[in-house]
């Protein structure tokens, strides 16, 4: 299959696939057969390291296939699943569910909670909340990412021994914890300025951490967890390697406004916000395509914040076939409208429909 005329970072571009890979990005040549798309732009897939849910579905149910579906439809390529803090049954089960379903690849779990900060809960249930056990965690299967609290006994430990990527989040730890999680192996910020403490120039905090050592920071852009100018600050202290746009969807995402249940408590989403009964924000209803325009809306240049949605998060757990529009990447394909909307998605090779 022949991608025909498509433009790729300003470049005029035919994408050769076979077999669901790049086999060949050329200069586009009008004579080449193939589905003329007349100078579309296309951009990768997008790639959601951290979402628990949307369409009236949670990533606890442990039933992929409406949210594979969705996702897909609205340009989420690849995801990461991602569990709230629940007994270890709960989340276990969730993690052995079938995986297998068409649509939007999952590329493994991302498991936030249960060790956490009871100070810094946000909407996960602080009932289930514990200290970091390496050896419960060895028997959940196919978790690419875990978050932590590095303040809690053994994290360290953990963190040392864990093979998963660690996040910081959900976290009271100050500024030397935080450095002490990152010399042990942990990488990155959970939802950046969420359920944490924020930067204090005396106390810089994880934030301040992070930015020193040059980890992953999590982004949600989605334009309420987070001001333009905390999102644009952030981009500037971590830059376009380092940024990692997320959407922390939740089951709410694709639908109305109404009442919900998120990790077991229930939520009530108005005016597309979700909160706790107790006033907490509770996820996102944003998809990462919304979050992606909504960070170009504020400033950052459009090819840099796809760059934070697609390239940056496949690198960043370790999935070197995602990410670019590349020979040898996945055939995972995003192509626009002329009002840089979602026209085709293309995932595999194949057209979703």
């Amino acid at each position: 299959m022949i991608i025909k005329n498509v433009t790729i970072k300003g470049i005029p571009s035919d994408i050769k696939i076979s077999e669901g890979k790049i086999i060949a990005v050329t200069p586009h040549d009008p004579t080449c057969e193939g589905e003329d798309f007349g100078g579309a732009v296309a951009i990768p897939g997008l790639v959601d390291i951290h979402s628990h849910g949307c369409v009236g579905f949670d990533t606890m149910d442990g039933q992929f296939a409406e949210m594979c579906d969705f996702l897909a439809k609205n340009g989420t390529t690849s995801w990461c699943p991602t569990t709230m803090t629940m007994d270890f049954e709960s989340i276990s089960k969730a993690m052995n569910g079938n995986t297998d379903v068409p649509g939007t690849n999952i590329l493994g779990f991302h498991m936030e909670g249960p060790y956490i900060s009871p100070k810094f809960k946000g909407a996960q249930n602080e009932k289930f909340i514990k200290s970091p056990d390496i050896e419960e965690f060895s028997k959940l299967p196919n978790i690419k990412m875990v978050t932590i609290a590095p303040e809690l006994e053994g994290s360290l430990e953990f963190i040392e021994k864990c093979p998963a990527v660690v996040s910081i989040g959900h976290t009271a730890c100050d500024y030397d914890t935080a450095i002490a999680a990152i010399d042990a192996g942990a990488n990155c910020l959970t939802h950046t300025f969420n359920a944490m403490p924020p930067i204090h120039h005396r106390n810089p905090g994880p934030i301040g951490a992070a930015a020193e050592r040059q980890i992953f920071a999590q982004v949600i852009s989605d334009g309420l967890h987070l001001h333009k100018a905390a999102v644009l600050m952030l981009y500037k202290l971590f830059g376009s390697d380092r940024m990692v746009l997320i959407s922390d969807s939740m089951r709410a995402t694709g639908m109305t406004d109404g009442e919900y249940e998120f990790g077991g408590q229930p939520i009530e989403v108005k005016n597309g916000v979700a909160r706790t009964m107790d006033g907490a924000i509770a996820g996102s209803t944003s998809t990462l395509w919304q979050c992606v325009k909504k960070a170009a809306e504020f400033g950052i240049p459009f090819d840099e914040a796809v760059k934070m949605a697609t390239e940056v998060p496949a690198a960043h757990i370790g999935v070197d076939t995602k990410g670019k529009i590349e020979a040898g990447y996945d055939a995972d394909i995003i192509i626009l409208d002329k009002d840089c909307e979602i026209d085709r998605v293309i995932i595999g090779g194949e057209f979703y429909k």
